[in-house]
Order: structure tokens, then sequence, then C-alpha cells
């Protein structure tokens, strides 16, 4: 069970994220930086103890209107080899030292743990509090067991969003940009076979929800 350290981070995650967020592609700011605060989120365990794991929603102000971006990301006590292309910045843990902080997407801990999430084997944990479990992510999965996370062997950004493909042509979509639901459960797009969604706090202080990501899986698979 992950244990959640209140202490100093230098730089801060938000302060990664706002050198980060506009060199991807699904970024919508405009010309001056993101403003960003930490809206929501989640955490899973990594069963090895070494990665952690978060899910953020952090939400941009520097436009006309809020944006809500999901984010996953990955810290590590060392570099992750092979992984350099999806480096966001490193950090100074005030308990744990030097940590390498990845887009989650590329990093195989994440990935494993997050099919295990749609599959029902693992449960969504609070963001910010040690062992207790997120009642507000839901998930599901439909249909056969899902591949290996191995066979995960890409992960491309475009303009809404990342997308992982497996071997045998399943997918996973991550949401990049969310669009908040007020009223109601989000509904999943045709043809999917399972999804994650949660929560986040709005601007307002409403609780909104939204898909933060959906699998689409082959007939065969």
């Amino acid at each position: 069970m992950a244990v959640i350290h209140h202490t100093t981070l230098k730089p801060t995650k938000l302060e990664l994220l706002t050198s980060w967020l506009p060199t991807r592609p699904w970024y919508v700011g405009g010309a001056g930086a993101p403003r960003l605060t930490k809206a929501g989120g989640f955490r899973l365990d990594d069963p090895e103890g070494e990665v952690g794991i978060e899910f953020m929603v952090a939400t941009d102000s520097c436009g006309p209107g809020p944006v809500h971006y999901f984010v996953p990301l990955t810290y590590r006590g060392a570099p992750l080899d092979g992984a350099e292309h999806a480096l966001v910045g490193t950090m100074e843990h005030g308990v744990l030292g030097p940590r390498w902080a990845y887009d989650g997407c590329h990093d195989p801990v994440l990935v494993t743990q997050l099919l295990a999430l749609f599959e029902g084997r693992v449960q969504a944990q609070a963001q910010s509090v040690s062992d207790a479990p997120d009642r507000e992510v839901t998930r599901s999965h439909t249909g056969e067991g899902l591949p290996s996370p191995a066979a995960f062997t890409t992960a491309a950004d475009d303009e809404t969003g990342t997308e992982l493909r497996a071997s045998d042509g399943t997918t996973l979509r991550l949401h990049r940009v969310l669009r908040p639901t007020l009223d109601g459960p989000p509904l999943l797009p045709q043809g999917a076979t399972g999804h994650v969604a949660g929560a986040w706090q709005m601007p307002d202080d409403t609780r909104a929800r939204a898909l933060f990501a959906v699998l689409h899986t082959t007939s065969g698979g």
C-alpha cells in the first residue's frame, strides 16, 4: 500500500506541468503560460512499492474558460530506461530525495495497473490520503480478458488524447481534455467495452464527472 508523504517538492508537480503541458498536441491553451490548480484525481498502488502512480486532474484558468486536463504521472527514484521522451521533469522530494516524473502512458507499471483497474482487480485510491479507497472512481469491462500489458507497445498523442494500441488491435484511449458532466454518469462512446471515470472540483466548487479512459476490444480479443 502506497504511503502518501505530505512534504515539500522542488519544483512542484504543477510547476513541472506548467512547462510540459504546452508541448502536448492536446493542449488547448493560448499564448500565455498555463495557470494550473490541482482539481482532483486518484492513485493506484504499485505492487512492488517502487513507483508512485497518480492520475491528476489539473485545471488551467489561463483562457476565457477553465480547461480540465487528465494527466497520468509516475514517480520513480531512478530514470526509466528508454523513456527519455516521456520525462515530464525531475523533482527533489523532501522524504524520498530525487524523483523522476514521467508521462505515465509510457510507463509499463502504470499501464499494468490501469488495465487491472478496468478489470476490477485493483481499486482506485484517494489522491492525498494513505490507505483510503476513492469511491468516486468507477470502472467497467465486458467481454474476455484483456491482452497482456506488454502487448500495448505504443502510446501516441493526438489533438484530443493519448491512444495505446495492443498487438491484437485492442485500444486504450485516455481523454486528456475532459468534458465535465454535472448530472448523471458520463456516456460511453459506441463500441466501448470498458471505462474508467471519476470526479473533480470545478472552480465554482461543484463536482463534475467525466470519462478518463475508454477501452475498445476487438471481437477476437
